[in-house]
């Protein structure tokens, strides 16, 4: 009973920890609201076109730190359970992924979670972290997407996870397949956007 009302407790402290979305927070200072503007979503790359560099470099900080935070709470009161590994992580983790996403304090209208998503996979394999990331980077390099690097990353998660060489348990490839298809599904619109050749490139701003 007590090992249930922890996990509890870490998964409604990781969602209200990523249900502060640092886009929105940050937008309020300038007076934007970066979901009326661009591509609509509240992340770091549509702060980085309707606001700047400044506005995008704070929103990346707070959206990796809660991640972090998260993982933290989950690792040091849930830890693991039953041969479980990782599994305060995997929890604390995916609820504040889940709060970014959906966040409670703003109408649960959030952002697609993927520098959230970064940071909690860094806190439980870097090695499959700094993968992905190149990949992400490689196909951004190429492309100018950065939803479409994103979404490669993504798709590469649960590949890269069951790898044996990193030697992940299945739980860890599991959470890797639900985190993957949050992430795809979340760049539903980018999807239709690339395939439209109406998305925006890195860098590209914003008419405000």
């Amino acid at each position: 009973m007590i090992l249930v009302l922890k996990v509890i407790a870490v998964a409604v402290v990781g969602y209200l920890l990523g249900s502060i979305n640092s886009s929105l927070v940050v937008g309020k200072f300038y007076g934007v609201d970066v979901r009326q503007h661009g591509s609509g979503n509240a992340g770091a790359n549509n702060t980085l076109r309707t606001l700047g560099k400044k506005a995008a470099v704070l929103v990346t900080a707070g959206d990796i730190l809660k991640g972090v935070a998260a993982c933290i709470i989950g690792h040091y009161i849930v830890g693991t359970v039953n041969g479980l590994d990782k599994f305060g992580l995997i929890v604390g983790g995916i609820s504040a992924i889940i709060g970014h996403n959906w966040p409670l304090y703003f109408g649960f209208r959030g952002g697609k979670g993927v520098l959230t998503t970064f940071s909690v996979i860094l806190m439980m394999d870097w090695q499959v972290g700094l993968i992905l990331l190149g990949a992400f980077i490689i196909v951004v390099v190429i492309t100018g997407y950065v939803s479409l690097g994103s979404i490669i990353g993504a798709s590469l998660f649960p590949i890269v996870s069951a790898v044996p060489l990193f030697n992940n348990k299945s739980t860890f490839v599991l959470f890797a397949i639900v985190v993957a298809f949050l992430v795809i599904i979340r760049h539903k619109s980018n999807i239709e956007r690339i395939f439209k050749g109406t998305e925006s490139k890195f860098g590209k701003k914003n008419n405000k």
